[in-house]
């Protein structure tokens, strides 16, 4: 469902994006960066966290680290982290295969700056084994995305 999710998406928005599915796993940054032949920052994770009720998605480059400082000057609230049962049920994404694509809400998402560094960012796509390549600028305008400085 959640790769179908994401292949509708793409078909309706962007249809000139093809969702990459591979035979290896690319549920975690480094297995993702060695699947698709890029660097570990270059692979865009989404973080799912808690903002008082609201849930919201941190799209940051693969080797960015969320700050709670600039979190919290950013959100005025500690980050909560979900966790899976919790991201599955908000995103219909399994850990491994979160992006903000396809999702069965709107949520809010928020594209770190650590993903300006790169003309193209590798998201996951719905599934531990799918994702996208796709340009940060063009990926935030897709979601609707707001621009943040929330990792170091």
């Amino acid at each position: 469902m959640s790769l179908e999710s994401v292949r509708a998406f793409f078909a309706e928005k962007a249809p000139d994006i093809a969702v990459i599915v591979t035979e290896q796993s690319s549920a975690t940054v480094a297995l993702a960066a060695e699947a698709h032949g890029v660097e570990p920052a270059q692979i865009a994770k989404t973080i799912c966290a808690r903002v008082g009720e609201d849930i919201v998605l941190i799209v940051a480059a693969g080797t960015a680290r969320l700050s709670n400082r600039k979190f919290k000057d950013r959100f005025a609230a500690k980050p909560r982290m979900l966790d899976a049962e919790q991201v599955v049920a908000a995103t219909s994404h399994p850990v491994g295969g979160v992006c903000p694509f396809g999702l069965p809400t709107d949520l809010p998402v928020y594209c770190d700056r650590s993903l300006s560094a790169f003309a193209e960012v590798v998201p996951a796509a719905g599934a531990t084994n799918a994702a996208v390549r796709i340009a940060p600028e063009r990926m935030a305008a897709l979601v609707n995305a707001e621009w943040v400085d929330v990792c170091e």
